[in-house]
């Protein structure tokens, strides 16, 4: 077999010499037409979910919850935050009546679950009958107050108001002791209104709960299912920009004592895709300005330089289209072929180039000097590619899908690199002709350690082992961070919105959804979540229908027959335009509170000063002044009282008369229901959410959701991962015993594979840098890059060169390393954290492969027995 290989190799690279340009000119035909197909057969995927086979049951649980309630799926959260209750119900709704009418919109829905008719109306019955009694009992001590507001919502009106407020009190018509915070509040805002600061005012608050389910939030959100281009980079960019635009028209931001933001699975990818771009010139001018150094230090031509460059270019382009023409398209993980490739093609073409210097400089012509360097190097660079062939082939069998179509595609870049190597790298040495060295090509200084290390074989064997030992205890301390949010920049807009909403015990979103047969038994499986401390609340379609509602309802009409008259009158006065009219009301209502200030000596009498004093200062300030004032006050009450209105109207609700966008969010059309359950504790905790996910997954086997697709695709990958290893260890082992024919040189080539590898993982635990998603996808380049490094050394040691480091070899395994791992380390620029990481591991990786190769091998292989062939004439 090895010398079917050695003459197949041999005749190639004769041939490649001989037919230096038709050589190139087959591969320039072939780099058209891969040039050609790929501009028009590119496509990218950005859709994480197709990166794990989706028969996995995990994946089947999701898929099934994903259609019987398609709403979970490729959402656009948009959290609207408010200074008050008013302004965030009121930049909720104005954004989504504005997107439902945008024309053009690439929306497919739009929702609001936390808002809308339905909880205006019946918002009440939602808290307990304490807290229902205490709301209604608070509407009906606001009546006084209310009456004059529901009949004129101006600043005019206010005034009167608060001028009937404070005379009825002084009169003893009612217990002014109530006055004393409405009064305050008051005071507050419009004295800090008159200091120019901006202010806001709630009516909400002043008449609601201030904590509780009926407390007003001043969060709101709305649902966004976009119409999604898996094609683009960003497939969701145009509905997060028609929602910026938006926005923006309707005034929802700062300015108006409003923030918008924007997140959801859909932002969070666009920016993590768009994060990992930013920056990419720079890091690209550096990935390739090391690459060059590294490639000079090898060979000092820039000829050589240049044609090593263009093979890798070819290849690389020809490899993408076979990639393309294999899979279909890329995934955001076979896209890493690239530095699989390169990292290769570059070892490749190294070792061609080194070990021709190496026969010119002792005096072989332009031919003779590929013949020799095909013969010494043949055997080994086939091998090696058939290694790295068969180690990302044992990915195929995985449920990894992404990382078994990164080993289709960059198995067949193998074959392309390999062959460039041997055709169109001579071809081009044939042709640029570049110059013999100047000076030896290996490293006769490096004579003292290799003695040295002949010396102490044994001590430095057993120290490596001894690290080996002490890197798989540090195994304990290595984890896998599964929350891929940690993989992204957290700087970015949606990243902070979404850690904001993770904090949010309410719109969390790692929640864990599950489907019940129906109702009932989703409404019974609830009930035996919520009983779980690690489980906050369990949600089914009837939390939407309140208990106790005869009671509350009582309450409710009690309140509404008390209230009616008040807050709807007969006859409504047209609001006051006229300013003058507003001045005198003004001074008005200031004389009637100093009057009560005067009358009483308590807090009410202090609060009732304050105000009488503002409303004065406001009635003496220009027109512009009191519109600043009434643009606080009066919009906010307006829909105050609206929401007074609708919640006094309350009816029974049941199963079968809730609103169809809730019904349809929480029963599938075959009957099936959904149950959505979310955890104690710290949300974006890791241990939180294990702890979490593993109390619900006891219950309901089945459960799918954030906390349960991650960790489980955390498990995926790692089985992929260990599978994989023992399957490539034991189909590289079977090729290099049917090639060396001996147990023990196996072992001498994969040793140090496997020491590299566990030092890798022992030093991430002493930096405390876990693995993850993305960083895990170096560790194929460190099995392929170390595999063929040590069949180099392997190979060499079998022909009889024991000084390792002295030779060629050394020298090209150096400066390939280096030109590898320098060249992606500059990764760890990146301002995307998971390709930062990839970077970092990718650099301690090839640290610690080349310390193997250049230090364990040679120790390990030791002196030979036979001395080296004599170089041919």
């Amino acid at each position: 077999m090895a010398v079917i290989l050695t003459g197949a190799i041999l005749s190639l690279v004769r041939h490649a010499a001989r037919h230096a340009w038709a050589v190139i000119a087959v591969s320039l035909a072939l780099l058209a037409a891969a040039t050609f197909y790929v501009a028009g057969h590119f496509a990218m995927s950005t859709d994480t979910g197709t990166l794990i086979n989706p028969d996995t049951p995990w994946r089947r649980d999701g898929a099934a919850v994903e259609a019987a309630f398609p709403q979970l799926k490729d959402a656009i959260v948009v959290v609207v935050d408010g200074q008050t209750p008013e302004l965030a119900e009121d930049g909720a709704t104005r954004l989504y009546d504005a997107l439902q009418t945008a024309p053009n919109a690439p929306l497919e829905s739009i929702s609001r679950p936390d808002g809308g008719r339905f909880f205006d109306q019946n918002g009440l019955l939602f808290g307990d009958l304490a807290q229902v009694q205490s709301a209604t009992k608070a509407l009906i001590d606001a009546q006084p107050m209310l009456g004059g507001l529901a009949a004129d919502t101006s600043l005019h009106g206010i005034a009167s108001t608060l001028d009937t407020l404070a005379k009825g009190a002084m009169d003893g018509e009612q217990d002014s002791s109530r006055l004393a915070t409405p009064l305050g509040r008051l005071a507050d805002a419009v004295e800090a209104k008159l200091a120019g600061k901006p202010t806001y005012f709630s009516w909400t608050s002043l008449f609601g709960a201030s904590t509780g389910p009926l407390a007003p939030p001043k969060r709101r959100l709305l649902i966004l299912h976009p119409r999604l281009s898996y094609g683009d980079l960003e497939p969701g960019a145009a509905a997060v920009a028609l929602v910026q635009d938006q926005a923006a028209k309707l005034g929802v931001d700062a300015a108006h004592g409003m923030r918008i933001g924007i997140t959801g699975e859909v932002p969070l990818a666009d920016e993590e895709f768009a994060t990992i771009r930013e920056g990419m010139g720079l890091i690209g001018a550096l990935m390739l300005g090391a690459m060059l150094a590294c490639l000079w230090l090898a060979v000092r031509s820039a000829r050589m330089v240049g044609a090593i460059m263009a093979t890798i270019l070819v290849g690389l382009v020809i490899t993408l289209a076979l990639g393309l023409l294999a899979v279909g398209r890329l995934n955001v993980l076979s896209v890493a072929f690239i530095p699989l490739f390169v990292g290769l093609g570059v070892d490749f073409g190294i070792q061609v180039a080194v070990r021709f210097n190496a026969e010119r400089r002792s005096g072989a012509d332009m031919a003779e000097a590929l013949t020799r360097m095909a013969k010494a190097l043949g055997e080994p660079l086939g091998l090696a590619a058939a290694a790295i062939l068969l180690a990302l082939a044992a990915f195929l069998p995985t449920d990894y899908t992404g990382i078994a179509e990164l080993g289709i595609i960059s198995g067949l870049g193998m074959v392309v690199a390999l062959l460039l190597n041997l055709s169109l790298l001579p071809a081009l040495l044939v042709l640029l002709r570049p110059a013999p060295p100047a000076r030896d090509v290996g490293w006769a200084g490096a004579a003292p350690l290799d003695h040295w290390l002949h010396c102490h074989r044994r001590g430095v064997v057993t120290a490596f082992v001894a690290a080996m030992v002490l890197s798989i205890i540090a195994l304990f301390w290595v984890h896998f961070d599964f929350n891929p949010l940690h993989l992204r920049d957290p700087a970015t807009p949606a990243m902070r919105e979404i850690t904001t909403l993770t904090q949010d015990p309410d719109r969390t979103p790692n929640s864990i959804s599950l489907l019940a047969p129906n109702a009932e038994a989703a409404a019974a499986l609830a009930r035996q979540l919520a009983q779980n401390p690690e489980v906050a609340q369990a949600i089914t379609v009837d939390s939407f229908v309140p208990d106790a509602q005869p009671l509350k309802l009582a309450l409710i009409e009690d309140a509404a027959l008390l209230l009616d008259a008040t807050v709807n009158p007969f006859a409504l006065d047209a609001p006051i335009a006229d300013d003058a009219t507003t001045v005198a009301a003004l001074r008005q209502a200031s004389t009637a509170l100093l009057g009560l200030a005067k009358a009483r000596h308590d807090a009410t009498g202090a609060q009732a000063a304050r105000l009488a004093s503002a409303l004065a200062r406001l009635a003496a300030a220009t027109p512009e002044k009191r519109a600043q004032v009434s643009a606080m006050l009066v919009p906010p009450l307006a829909q105050t009282m609206a929401k007074i209105r609708a919640s006094l109207s309350a009816s029974t609700i049941t199963r079968d008369n809730l609103p169809p966008e809730i019904r349809n969010a929480w029963l599938a059309k075959d009957g099936r229901a959904l149950v959505q359950v979310t955890p104690s504790g710290n949300g974006a905790d890791n241990a939180t959410l294990e702890r979490f996910t593993k109390a619900v997954l006891a219950i309901a086997p089945h459960a799918t959701g954030l906390p349960v697709a991650t960790q489980a695709a955390a498990q995926t990958v790692a089985h992929a991962f260990i599978v994989a290893g023992i399957l490539a260890l034991a189909l590289v082992s079977g090729l290099l015993w049917l090639v060396l024919r001996s147990l023990r040189e196996v072992a001498f080539t994969l040793a140090p594979v496997v020491l590299s590898g566990f030092l890798t993982l022992g030093t991430c635990a002493v930096i405390g840098q876990p693995l993850n998603f993305a960083n895990i996808i170096a560790f194929p380049l460190l099995f392929g890059v170390g595999v063929a490094f040590h069949i180099y050394f392997v190979m060499a040691w079998r022909q009889g060169f024991s000084d390792l480091l002295q030779t060629s070899l050394a020298r090209a395994v150096l400066c390939s390393a280096l030109a590898t791992g320098s060249a992606f380390g500059a990764l760890t620029f990146s301002q995307h954290p998971g390709t930062a990481s990839m970077g970092l591991i990718l650099m301690i990786s090839l640290v610690w492969t080349l310390v193997c190769a250049l230090v364990f091998e040679p120790a390990l292989l030791g002196p030979v027995a036979i001395a080296p062939p004599a170089q041919e004439d």
